[in-house]
């Protein structure tokens, strides 16, 4: 039976705001303010529209919701 030894480490990830983003887990996601969330999942789909009730993960809010405006926009 595995340890915890044999098991990968958590792939850290920063979010990119221009694309979705799926990702091989388990991962470690880096915020912007710097605190850190964590997925074990296999694959982890991260919010880049920035709709999620759930974020950074994606919860597909951006099917149901018009996107909000950028800074800047």
């Amino acid at each position: 039976m595995p340890t915890a030894a044999d098991r990968p480490a958590p792939r850290r990830v920063r979010l990119d705001p221009a694309g979705p983003v799926l990702v091989e887990g388990p991962v470690e996601i880096e915020m912007p303010d710097g605190t850190t969330v964590s997925s074990d999942r296999f694959m982890v789909a991260l919010c880049a529209c920035g709709r999620s009730r759930r974020y950074p993960f994606c919860d597909t809010s951006h099917r149901r919701r018009p996107r909000r405006k950028a800074a800047g926009d």
